[in-house]
């Protein structure tokens, strides 16, 4: 990915979106009944297989989700940092999955990344007991034009599965009203989100390496929930 060249975000947006609101409230208050694929059953099974040898070698350890993980360089990211968890990487693209160049010296045995519909698996995921410490949702499509707020995460009907995957949620963009919109559906629902500029001296993904290189900054959210 060449560095320095990235277009900031452009919306007809210049704040929340009008319909946030009622929304999010549709979709708190209804059933999301769209069924869920085969594929996406048999993508669930080995990984709740998956889960459930980790637990047993590792009595005491804790899972990370890494959703929207792209190429997995934020999956290995965390999978290194934390040899004890298990990090399971979520991307739609079998082809930005097949882009696993960093591995660094060699594959880590606690990460996993699989293709995935996440409408899918967070609907599985918040349905289990597994020890989830964060779910990361870094650098989302940010479908900025106004029209389009129902392809956001938090304009989604999946958004009500969040709050129930994990103990805290962490949520990184490079266009501050994806993160704003973000923490506000998350306040309808009753949650608390803290929002803040995200700086690090190292990028955890290509998009927040361009990004940078480019002089765009980061919004992030955290929200911790009571499980």
């Amino acid at each position: 990915m060449e560095l320095g060249n990235s277009r900031s975000v452009t919306s007809n947006q210049t704040g929340l979106n009008d319909d946030l609101d009622a929304v999010v409230l549709k979709h708190l208050k209804s059933e999301f009944k769209k069924p869920i694929a085969p594929y996406s059953q048999e993508t669930f099974a080995n990984l709740q297989q998956a889960v459930s040898q980790f637990l047993a070698k590792n009595p005491n350890g804790e899972v990370i989700i890494d959703s929207c993980c792209g190429v997995g360089e934020s999956s290995f990211h965390h999978a290194k940092n934390h040899p004890d968890k298990l990090v399971i990487g979520i991307d739609k693209s079998e082809h930005r999955l097949d882009k696993q160049d960093h591995h660094h010296d060699q594959p880590l045995d606690n990460c996993i990344l699989v293709r995935g519909d996440l409408n899918d698996l967070w609907r599985q995921i918040a349905e289990v007991d597994w020890p989830i410490t964060e779910h990361y949702i870094l650098y989302p499509n940010p479908w900025p034009k106004s029209k389009h707020l129902g392809r956001r995460w938090h304009g989604a009907p999946v958004f009500k599965y969040i709050p129930r995957i994990g103990r805290r949620v962490i949520v990184r963009s490079n266009w501050a009203i994806y993160i704003e919109e973000f923490a506000r559906a998350l306040e309808i629902a009753g949650h608390s989100a803290q929002v803040s500029r995200y700086q690090s001296a190292d990028a955890m993904t290509p998009f927040e390496r361009k990004y940078w290189a480019s002089g765009q900054s980061s919004t992030q959210l955290v929200c911790d929930f009571n499980s």
